[in-house]
């Protein structure tokens, strides 16, 4: 085998080298009865990232202005706290945090509809302590989402 194959299955990760073996394992979301593109799909990391984004942002920037008086430390134990806040309530009632929002994204039971308030306290608690949100299934969703059977999709 070329060594440019075994750094670019590497590279590409193990969903790609298990469909270049010849496995179909279907579109992500496939699983769930998501549609493969367009509303209701499964949400693209780059969305997610750049939500998280904004909503850290947010925070950090409501900590730093009326919670830490200076302190980087402070500011960023704050915005924690503020964005576990955040999520709570903005997932809890409308289904997505102003970055999800502001990027089409909307975070929705398995099953459909809305989380309930346990589903969305598990989930806030749990992206708050960032390791399970780094690990991920083989249709994009991290552990939060999984435990919580949660799903994350474009509006």
């Amino acid at each position: 085998m070329d060594n440019r194959q075994v750094i670019g299955s590497w590279l590409s990760g193990p969903r790609a080298a298990v469909e270049q073996m010849g496995a179909d394992l279907g579109h992500r979301g496939q699983r769930l009865g998501l549609p493969e593109s367009g509303p209701g799909s499964m949400a693209p990391l780059g969305r997610r990232f750049g939500a998280l984004f904004i909503d850290w942002g947010l925070c950090l920037l409501i900590a730093s202005g009326f919670f830490a008086s200076g302190s980087q430390q402070a500011a960023g134990n704050w915005a924690l706290g503020i964005f576990l806040l955040l999520s709570v309530l903005t997932v809890g009632t409308i289904g997505s945090t102003p970055g999800k929002r502001i990027f089409g994204l909307r975070v929705i039971s398995v099953h459909g509809g809305r989380l309930s308030i346990p589903r969305v306290l598990l989930r806030s608690v749990l992206l708050g302590l960032a390791i399970p949100a780094l690990i991920w299934d083989r249709d994009g969703r991290g552990l939060h989402d999984r435990l919580s059977r949660a799903v994350q999709v474009r509006i």
